[in-house]
């Protein structure tokens, strides 16, 4: 039917639906913005054009430009990817109007589907179960405390067209009922275009489980098992694995079956994702119907065997499904971990910059990368902030565990600030480990924010045991460059001081045959390692178990990446470590009197003016960056004596605000 396909979306999605294509035979066609032109799916693509600007309002979504790309091209057929164009029924009918092939379900699925309010409706009169809720757009802030108090809080205020965690907030009273629906609304507006907002209850302790459906031209639709995606931050996933730790196979048949009932009631075709809250007794309700890829499909893909971009192209084709809800297989456990550039330790706010280092681990069969950055490019303010999804595989889900800790260690990632520490942290917390999961899991583990991860005792012990050996391997090499002096006698070596945030650990050091025994406080460690000075990664065995490290010079020590955890060490003589301990400490300035800004990002409002008194909580300023709009409020009462900044003002971190008195 086609042998030459464009891809209306750029960044990781991009670069995946181009991997698939190449596989199949099938040319592509990349478009791309100002800002995109040096992007990877570019550089992947056998074929590019350029579309505008860098804001999408003014390439990615504007259709007439992606119809003007494939005719010009000569491409049949489109992959919408996720986001942008992707579930906009309108431009689905121009597709189809203009003699194109659209990878995707109809037009009126779309529309069906794509629209909260009507979705929820549909879904109920097609017997799927629905969380109570008011589906009517809310016309002010008066009717969102009316109607909130009739559902009862908390309640879930929803954009009717969003997505990807935009458009949402949560109200557990009158005032943050007014505050959610105007915020949501004005973010809904600025991402959609369309700012109807209708309320919801919110069901406490949930978990977020979705439906993978797969559906032909032919009436057939099968459900490809469930995934859970219950680690979020802000509505936005974080961590997906396949299958949910939680469901049962009765649980998991009943949502499955529903999903495939709600697919064929619209007619749909493609592939699609049914969403689903899960309360603690294993009662689910029906949230969304998502009408195209998920950013997590990868682990579908994993437990099931199947590509379903490939699976789109060939429904598109005309193709029937090539299996049978009964021969569906559940094999093994996978888990996604999403990669963004934003700053865990500064309230997950995000970092754009140039990426001066970029060096995933090797892919594997327990191992896949999608990405599309590259070392050297740039993470731009005007898109999503993701750098790369991890997605690891394994018998059963500990493995699936243990394998994404190796990776995420193994991720080498420098130039802007990004969230692999918190990644790893959540790795290694017992709740995760135990799959207690709920969308509150970040809030009630972190309630004061995420201050970097910490490495339990025996893993601490480790991580110095390794630092040890790997002086000593530096040590050595020295040794071997200073013995071509004549007469010189190397110095043995074995008493040792490792020195961490200003606390002394003695240990002792013996070279074996194997590598090296290292002593920390009584306990030795077996440390095996072919790692060289030099190297970036430790990836060697202590104990008996695979350990790895990011190595990089840090003064006159190491700076060692583990575990979520960062950990500046030096290793010295017991004579230097006496003299480590006299050295000053430097103090930090005194920035406590002015807003500085967390994020770089435009400043949309300040809310006040010199001379204004302000109290706590109150809002002082807006900041929007990467389409959310982040308000600013005052830690304390004070006195503002001087704005630094401007609405309308493009923001670098810690640039000036306010000044107060």
């Amino acid at each position: 039917m086609f042998d030459k396909l464009l891809i209306a979306n750029r960044g990781e999605i991009a670069c995946r639906v181009i991997r698939t294509a190449r596989q199949m035979g099938i040319r592509t066609v990349a478009v791309c913005s100002d800002a995109d032109i040096d992007a990877l799916h570019v550089r992947m693509a056998d074929e590019v054009v350029p579309i505008g600007p860098a804001p999408s309002s003014q390439s990615y979504l504007v259709g007439d430009k992606i119809l003007e790309a494939c005719k010009s091209t000569g491409a049949q057929a489109i992959h919408p990817g996720y986001g942008f164009l992707s579930e906009n029924a309108a431009f689905r009918q121009r597709v189809e109007a203009e003699g194109l092939v659209f990878l995707g379900p109809t037009a009126e699925a779309m529309a069906a589907m794509g629209d909260k309010i009507e979705s929820k409706k549909l879904a109920q009169q097609a017997g799927v179960s629905s969380v109570p809720g008011h589906l009517e757009p809310l016309k002010d802030a008066d009717q969102a405390v009316e109607v909130a108090r009739k559902i009862g809080y908390p309640v879930m205020l929803k954009a009717s067209a969003g997505g990807g965690g935009k458009g949402m907030r949560i109200a557990h009273n009158d005032e943050e009922a007014r505050e959610g629906l105007r915020s949501a609304a004005a973010e809904a507006i600025n991402a959609f275009g369309d700012d109807r907002v209708f309320c919801e209850k919110f069901i406490e302790q949930p978990r977020h489980i979705e439906i993978q459906v797969l559906a032909d031209h032919y009436g057939n639709c099968v459900y490809l098992h469930e995934r859970e995606c219950s680690i979020q931050r802000r509505h936005q996933k974080v961590i997906e694995e396949a299958p949910s730790p939680f469901l049962d196979a009765a649980t998991r048949r009943a949502m499955g079956e529903q999903a495939v009932a709600l697919a064929q009631a619209v007619g749909y075709r493609s592939a699609g994702t049914v969403e689903f809250i899960v309360d603690k007794d294993r009662n689910f309700y029906f949230l969304e119907m998502n009408t195209r890829l998920q950013v997590e499909h990868p682990v579908t893909e994993l437990i099931t065997g199947l590509d379903l971009v490939e699976w789109m192209i060939r429904v598109a084709r005309g193709e029937k499904l090539a299996f049978t809800q009964e021969e569906l297989q559940l094999e093994g456990w996978a888990i996604e971990a999403r990669v963004y550039a934003e700053d865990p330790l500064r309230g997950f706010l995000p970092s754009i910059g140039r990426l001066t280092r970029y060096r995933p681990p090797p892919e594997s069969r327990n191992l896949r990368i999608d990405t599309g950055v590259y070392e050297g490019g740039e993470i731009s303010m005007h898109y999503d902030p993701m750098i790369a999804k991890v997605i690891t595989y394994g018998q059963d889900r500990n493995q699936a565990i243990n394998e994404m800790r190796h990776a995420l260690d193994g991720l080498e990632l420098l130039g802007l600030g990004h969230n692999v520490s918190f990644l790893s942290a959540l790795m290694v917390h017992p709740r995760f480990i135990a799959g207690n999961l709920s969308t509150n899991f970040i809030a009630e583990e972190y309630p004061d924010g995420f201050h970097g991860g910490v490495l339990n005792t025996g893993a601490f012990m480790r991580v110095l045991a390794v630092a040890a050996a790997l002086h000593c391997m530096t040590v050595e090499r020295e040794r071997k460059i200073s013995g071509q002096v004549p007469g010189y006698r190397p110095k043995p070596l074995d008493k040792l001081v490792v020195r961490v945030d200003r606390t002394n650990y003695p240990v002792s050091v013996q070279l074996v045959p194997s590598g090296f025994d290292v002593t920390v406080e009584g306990k030795a460690h077996a440390v095996i390692s072919h790692w060289r000075v030099g190297d970036t990664l430790f990836d060697g065995v202590v104990d008996g178990h695979r350990m790895v490290l990011q190595v990089a010079p840090k003064g006159a020590g190491y700076r060692l990446v583990h575990g979520g955890a960062t950990l500046d060490v030096q290793v010295l003589t017991p004579r230097a470590a006496e003299f480590a301990e006299l050295m000053p400490i430097k103090v930090p300035p005194d920035m406590s009197r002015f807003l500085l800004s967390p994020m770089p990002g435009l400043l949309v409002s300040v809310a006040v003016a010199p001379g204004d008194e302000v109290y706590e909580g109150q809002e002082l300023a807006v900041i929007e960056a990467m389409k959310m709009q982040n308000i600013l409020r005052a830690e304390r009462k004070g006195q503002v004596k001087e704005c630094h900044a401007e609405p309308g003002s493009s923001l670098a971190v810690d640039q000036k605000i306010l000044e107060f008195e």
